[in-house]
């Protein structure tokens, strides 16, 4: 074996170096004023790896037999990923130092890392064993991130409402991909898959095959009606692992559903994916929009809220490759700061107060203008209200999708414009809330701690200005077109 290989994996060697110190730190270290340091060391690394990640140039070559491939498209969607997790252990620094959870902080970062590890994996497989590997290293750990608070019965039905749904999940994922495998001939390389079927006539097998496929990622992005986990799980996680999962999760999953259905099912996208994607995308975008209208609990109005934005990721796996890759990337690293920002402040609120829900944030600009002023970008940026960054994330992705000349592009870009127009509504309530429905503030003043206000930085400058630089959309598209 030609352990040289493993030198197209730095993104990977680097998170499992950073795991294998963090748990090394984790163990050797006695409770105390040692671990302490845990969390600023976890931080500091993790930004120092996510530099070493962005900085890092692309090979461009395939390793392992063409299992592996280090694309500067894979390269660039594992920085977006790692700037999201930055900004996540930034928000959970406080909730991690807690009486309750100070003694498992290690746990907390294990877990996390080991995650992200099985989303590289999922970002760069050109194998289908590979990507399930890594499917499974994201899923099973993200289930015990789920079911954190131990003492919270809430916790533990939300993780095994998710672990049972990521069972049956995979097991659909893997019906399908057994008849790929026989339609295939015997391989589960995506090239070899895709000259097999190129060829063979359609028929009910295959088009069975491919919605089993549709439905097993279906799962990790929260499409309809792959979506009924989504709010309980939301609801009962720590806030800091619901962001986690609204953002990093679903960022991972897209990348690897356009990788999987442009590379190995390309060839059968006029004759049997195309109008299952449309169904599935103008009735995720739908339902999220309608079950948001009647939340008031916020994280499970955020829980809706990342299913429609679902919807919009999707857009970019119906147009042209290079294109509807980059509207993609740049769609999920603004959807990353801007759902972030939102979660920086509900996380706040609910360290400090406990509550949660949106008749809580009455007149919270009476006592909180900061926390509303970031809120309030956040709701704008997610509705994509100009200027912000999702304004342009969304014209730039039905832009997109409208680049190739079909009547049922536009009309699908047509539905998914008045869910906009309707999403406007729910995000705008969270908007009257906080600066207009009359009452004293139901939320005390209080200071955010130091981390969290870093974290509400970095997303009030990325709301404000990834969608006035070109410079990130040109990045992700220059990195789409490298993609192998």
């Amino acid at each position: 074996m030609d352990y040289s290989q493993f030198g197209a994996m730095l993104p990977e060697l680097i998170i499992l170096g950073l795991f294998v110190i963090v748990l090394c730190a984790d163990v050797f270290t006695k409770d105390g004023s040692a671990k302490r340091f845990l969390t600023p060391m976890t931080t500091v690394l993790f930004l120092l790896a996510t530099v070493a990640i962005w900085l890092i140039p692309s090979s461009g070559e395939e390793v392992f037999g063409g299992m592996y491939v280090d694309s500067q498209a894979c390269k660039a969607m594992k920085a977006i990923l790692n700037v999201g997790a930055f900004i996540v252990l930034l928000q959970a620094a406080e909730w991690v130092e807690s009486d309750d959870m100070k003694f498992r902080r290690g746990e907390f970062y294990e877990l996390l890392l080991a995650t992200l590890f099985g989303m590289y994996l999922m970002i760069s497989a050109r194998h289908f064993l590979l990507f399930i590997i890594g499917l499974e290293c994201a899923s099973l750990p993200l289930a015990a991130m789920v079911a954190f608070n131990k003492k919270h019965y809430e916790s533990h039905e939300a993780a095994i409402k998710y672990i049972l749904t990521a069972v049956f999940s995979s097991a659909i994922l893997l019906m399908g991909l057994s008849f790929v495998y026989a339609f295939s001939g015997g391989s589960l390389y995506f090239n070899d898959i895709a000259a097999s079927i190129a060829g063979t006539e359609i028929n009910g097998l295959l088009i069975a095959a491919v919605a089993f496929v549709i439905a097993g990622i279906g799962f990790k992005l929260s499409l309809v009606p792959f979506h009924l986990w989504t709010a309980d799980v939301y609801q009962g996680a720590p806030t800091a692992i619901t962001a986690y999962l609204s953002v990093i999760s679903k960022g991972a999953a897209a990348f690897a559903f356009f990788v999987i259905f442009a590379q190995v099912f390309g060839s059968l996208y006029s004759e049997v994916w195309e109008w299952m994607m449309y169904a599935v995308i103008i009735a995720t975008i739908t339902v999220g929009n309608l079950f948001a209208m009647r939340q008031k609990n916020m994280k499970r109005f955020m829980a809706f809220s990342s299913v429609s934005q679902a919807g919009y990721i999707m857009l970019g796996v119906m147009t042209e490759q290079a294109l509807g890759l980059g509207s993609m990337m740049f769609y999920i690293f603004v959807y990353i700061v801007s759902n972030l920002a939102a979660f920086a402040v509900i996380s706040s609120i609910e360290n400090k107060t406990g509550k949660v829900s949106m008749d809580d944030y009455d007149g919270l600009h009476k006592s909180n203008p900061r926390l509303s002023f970031v809120m309030t970008l956040a709701m704008f940026s997610l509705a994509g209200i100009p200027p912000f960054a999702g304004f342009f994330s969304k014209i730039l992705i039905f832009t997109s999708v409208t680049a190739s000349d079909s009547m049922a592009l536009y009309m699908l870009v047509l539905v998914a414009l008045i869910n906009t127009i309707i999403s406007l509504y729910y995000y705008l309530l969270v908007v009257k809330a906080i600066w207009i429905n009359p009452g004293e503030a139901k939320v005390e003043r209080f200071e955010s701690n130091r981390c969290d206000r870093v974290a509400l930085v970095l997303c009030t400058l990325g709301i404000v200005f990834f969608g006035l630089v070109p410079y990130i959309y040109e990045y992700c598209l220059d990195a789409a077109r490298l993609l192998n």
